[in-house]
């Protein structure tokens, strides 16, 4: 049985997948859309339009980069507030055509640059929570690899969550937890067991409905699935699936 900081050490594994990958996975005719309308464009943030194989939906991933060229321009997944802006701005145009949203998650959190902070990171990341649980559309969100806090959330409160297998979903980093708690960043295998950020214990503690199995196949079968639980939204009330996702957030901590 794999330990809590060894998920840590897979999510963060240089070969993992990253955003790019699963969009161009389940998504075809991709078309990229570009900036916020306000600053400037995050290459962090990768979102566009394409087709679900029949249905067009829009697609937003956080991106880490493939090799150290690409992870520099897209500051290692760490989103600016242009890049959360920029999602929230997809989202909306969603919303406004009927299209339902999918986001791909992988982070270890917002970027916490003092250009960000006076940028409004804060205000960005809790404008997408707000907007995210209103959104007329469904909307599902998958953490592909690490789910830093706040990062991480903001493009997360959808109406299902779902998690891969070896991927991490924490309010903080196990290094950055152990520095705050023991002063200390070599106990972050003690800190990550306490988190309880492995897929399991999300899934157990109700923050995920679904773990996704990694490898080929279950990539291959992601397409079917996410049309199959998108289409189950679609045939839903508006006014059901925004209590629904609303009582899906206030049920959290029942099952500590």
């Amino acid at each position: 049985m794999s330990t809590a900081y060894e998920h840590v050490k897979a999510a963060r594994a240089k070969d993992r997948p990253t955003g790019v990958h699963f969009i161009n996975t389940v998504v075809t005719d991709f078309v990229e859309l570009h900036g916020d309308r306000r600053f400037a464009d995050d290459a962090a943030v990768v979102g566009g339009i394409g087709r679900l194989k029949d249905m067009p939906v829009t697609v937003i991933a956080l991106e880490k980069g493939q090799d150290i060229k690409d992870k520099l321009r897209r500051n290692f997944g760490a989103a600016n507030p242009e890049g959360y802006r920029k999602a929230l701005r997809l989202m909306k145009q969603a919303e406004k055509f009927g299209r339902p949203v999918i986001c791909f998650v992988d982070t270890a959190g917002a970027f916490p640059g003092v250009g960000a902070e006076e940028r409004g990171q804060g205000q960005a990341i809790a404008e997408n929570l707000l907007e995210m649980m209103t959104l007329k559309v469904p909307t599902i969100s998958i953490i592909i690899g690490e789910g830093g806090s706040g990062g991480a959330i903001a493009l997360a409160a959808a109406d299902r969550v779902w998690m891969m297998e070896r991927a991490i979903y924490s309010v903080i980093s196990p290094e950055g937890c152990a520095s705050i708690l023991w002063k200390d960043a070599g106990k972050a295998a003690e800190a990550a067991e306490s988190l309880r950020l492995t897929s399991e214990d999300m899934h157990r503690l109700g923050v995920v409905e679904r773990v996704i199995a990694e490898g080929e196949t279950a990539m291959a079968e992601l397409k079917d699935d996410l049309y199959g639980a998108v289409s189950e939204l679609l045939a839903l009330d508006v006014d059901a699936r925004l209590d629904a996702r609303y009582q899906r957030f206030r049920k959290f901590g029942e099952n500590l």
